[in-house]
Formats: structure tokens, C-alpha cells, sequence
């Protein structure tokens, strides 16, 4: 059975998510700006410094075409799950959804940590 948000909730989930896709930009850039950071300080070499941060690059880019390019509507609650799961938005950032939405959630969330 397919389970329809509201305009409310969508709306909502579409922030989440938004954010969250802002948030992991963020910590990405943080990140590579941390191998580019050991390899000014010489703490790795030219070669092992670009593979570090071509890797990162790569890695992360699939993180995020997988999680949020081609999203439908349908996938958004199994986003902000993930987002929430992996702490990327916080608790507080979700009590505006509908108890219903929160509920299931609350059983995505439970389920894949499983």
C-alpha cells in the first residue's frame, strides 16, 4: 500500500532534504579541505595527496547522486530517515511533520538498523 504525504508534509520533507544536501556539501568540502590541508603541512606528497582527494571526490559524488538525484516524492520519507538516522538533521528539525509521518519514520529508521 502506497503511502501519500501531505502538501504539508512534502513541503516539509523537501526543506529536510534540501538542508541535508547542503549539509553534506559542507562536510565534504571540510573534508577534502583536510587532505588539502595535510598536503600543505607535507604530511603526504603531491601523488598520495591528489588520490586522497580524487577518492573523497568520487566517493562522495556517489553518496550523493545515489541519495538525492532522481528523487520522487515517494522516496522522501526514506530520505529524511537517513538524514536523521545518520544525524545529519536533528529531531527538532522533523516536529512539524504530521504523527503519522513521524510514526513511520520512526519505523524506516527502526527497521534499518535492524
Amino acid at each position: 500500500m502506497e503511502f501519500e504525504l501531505s502538501k504539508k508534509d512534502r513541503k516539509i520533507a523537501a526543506i529536510l532534504i534540501e538542508t541535508g544536501l547542503q549539509r553534506e556539501f559542507a562536510k565534504s568540502l571540510f573534508e577534502a579541505d583536510n587532505i588539502l590541508l595535510s598536503w600543505k603541512e607535507k604530511e603526504k606528497d603531491d601523488k598520495e595527496a591528489y588520490y586522497a582527494l580524487f577518492k573523497h571526490i568520487k566517493n562522495i559524488d556517489k553518496h550523493i547522486a545515489k541519495r538525492y538525484d532522481d528523487r520522487r516524492t515517494s522516496d522522501y520519507l526514506f530520505i529524511v530517515a537517513a538524514l536523521l538516522n545518520e544525524k545529519i538533521i536533528t529531531e527538532d528539525e522533523i516536529k512539524d511533520f504530521s504523527e503519522d509521518v513521524l510514526a513511520r519514520i520512526k519505523i524506516i529508521i527502526s527497521i534499518n538498523n535492524e
